[in-house]
């Protein structure tokens, strides 16, 4: 959006600002209590479990069959999948499991393609890998390949809303879906009622933050429609205790290299009132070629979907991601690890990167006729195959919080980024695997909240915030502002008309 129409609206809206009060600075001298996720998780014992919770099939609009997808996500090292196909809920990955609205209509219109593949009781993957599918005593159903290892299928996975053009969610944990136009709040009123929980997908492609150059304007509060959306979610997540969060990095991180800014402001938010919200990374895979971009790992004593379910509730899981698509958070690892190392190769493949973006985004403000775009380059730890081209990705293997300090351990990690109110208040290296932060030091810097970013030349993973002084917020604060009104199937005109109208200023200004 124009920056001097920006400027005109910050100014109206400015008193809604103050008033609403989502800022809650942490006071200095104040006893810090950290609330973290992993409270009482003995890294002893537990295990990471490798997740993909959002896949696609040719049973809806991916290019590949059940087979093959399942054969790439064994080999990439999945332990637990949610296959979801969108209208198509997952009830197994033994026999043919469509939605026969979506498959047909999506055929016809040239979105899915080739012959439906289930696996059966048993088989041979085209690797030579031979399986057996089963369900077990307590109903999960289980994928046992030859060689021991095993992949957990998450219960009535599916993206909701197949029929809507900007409100995807996925649910898991509930047979529900509806064959027919649908907004966020039927999704989220129908997974509450049967009892299933659900985020929200990549919101950077409903909000049009995905077609934003900068940073800076992306989820501006000033804005209207970026304020709009921030209300919907807010209260989506205040109203329904099923929405967990929000997907903040998936398929490459083209649509979500913005979602982690609209991530933090609905922290400062909720965490305002001694409240989480969770962030997701998914692959959103239809092709094998990013099955390994994304994932969660989830936090648990034992591989079961009772424990899954605990696990994704409770936000004992760590987001990871091979792929980072905003320029403004390359620069800043980047510029820590020149510091921290000295120049390298993983640098220098970052700086290349920030090169071709910083032209990409000279070239659209030159040409102001020009619709703010996809930058479409991100840096990625995946081959032309997908699979992760590095050795190794970066792991937590332990994180504990005692006296108003954080203390993460590491492998194969290089950098550890703390965020707090969307900004960067510290970092540091990783090299000995270990990095405390004393938040105490910091009393001027953060809210209510801080969460880490772990970077390590096998991509990035985000832990879930900790909330500081949770049990001391009365949780009265409102989430949203008295501006709101939920606009159902027109907002999402809203968002094409924001941007828009910034291309016809534009045009207007040649």
């Amino acid at each position: 959006m124009n920056k001097t129409f920006r400027a005109v609206i910050g100014a109206l809206l400015c008193a809604a600002l103050i008033f609403c009060g989502f800022s809650s600075a942490f006071a200095a001298g104040e006893p810090i209590v950290i609330t973290s996720p992993y409270d009482g998780v003995d890294w002893n014992t537990v295990g990471q479990y490798k997740t993909a919770l959002h896949t696609h099939t040719n049973a809806s609009d991916g290019h590949n069959t059940m087979r093959e997808m399942l054969e790439r996500e064994y080999e990439t090292g999945f332990d637990i999948v949610a296959s979801t196909d969108h209208g198509t809920v997952s009830y197994s990955w033994a026999d043919e499991n469509v939605n026969p609205l979506i498959y047909k209509g999506l055929r016809l219109l040239g979105r899915s393609e080739g012959e439906l593949d289930y696996l059966g009781s048993s088989g041979m993957f085209s690797n030579g890998v031979g399986y057996t599918v089963f369900v077990d005593s307590s109903g999960d159903e289980v994928l046992t390949a030859e060689d021991g290892r095993t992949m957990l299928r998450v219960p009535f996975g599916i993206e909701q809303n197949a029929l809507s053009a900007n409100a995807h969610m996925c649910s898991w944990f509930a047979d529900f879906y509806q064959d027919k136009l649908t907004t966020y709040e039927d999704a989220a009123r129908g997974v509450s009622k049967a009892g299933g929980i659900c985020v929200i997908n990549h919101p950077g492609e409903y909000t049009k933050a995905k077609e934003e150059i900068e940073t800076a304007f992306a989820y501006d509060e000033t804005d209207p429609s970026y304020r709009y959306y921030i209300n919907k979610y807010a209260s989506l997540l205040d109203r329904y205790s099923c929405v967990i969060g929000i997907d903040m990095n998936s398929k490459g991180d083209s649509r979500t290299r913005f979602d982690r800014k609209l991530w933090d402001i609905l922290l400062k938010r909720f965490s305002a009132n001694g409240k989480n919200v969770f962030g997701i990374a998914s692959s959103d895979a239809h092709n094998l070629g990013v099955v390994d971009s994304g994932c969660v790992y989830l936090i648990m004593p034992e591989k079961n979907n009772n424990e899954v379910r605990s696990a994704l509730e409770n936000g004992r899981f760590f987001a990871a991601s091979t792929c980072i698509g905003n320029y403004d958070e390359l620069l800043a690892i980047s510029s820590a690890l020149k510091e921290l190392y000295g120049i390298s190769d993983l640098t220098g493949k970052i700086d290349s990167v920030t090169e071709r973006m910083a032209e990409r985004i000279d070239l659209i403000k030159s040409d102001r006729s020009m619709a703010d775009e996809n930058l479409g380059i991100e840096l990625s730890f995946l081959d032309g195959q997908g699979y992760c081209a590095s050795d190794s990705r970066p792991s937590v293997t332990s994180i504990e919080t005692t006296d108003g300090k954080i203390t993460v351990n590491t492998e194969d990690a290089l950098l550890i980024r703390w965020i707090s109110d969307g900004k960067q208040i510290a970092y540091g290296g990783l090299d000995d695997g270990t990095e405390t932060i004393d938040l105490s030091d910091f009393s001027d810097d953060i809210g209510d909240y801080v969460r880490a970013e772990i970077f390590g030349d096998g991509g990035v993973v985000y832990t879930e915030a900790f909330l500081i002084n949770a049990t001391s917020k009365d949780g009265n604060k409102p989430v949203t502002d008295g501006l709101y009104i939920d606009l159902g199937f027109l907002d999402c005109l809203l968002a094409i008309f924001n941007n828009w109208a910034d291309i016809l200023k534009r045009m207007i200004a040649l």
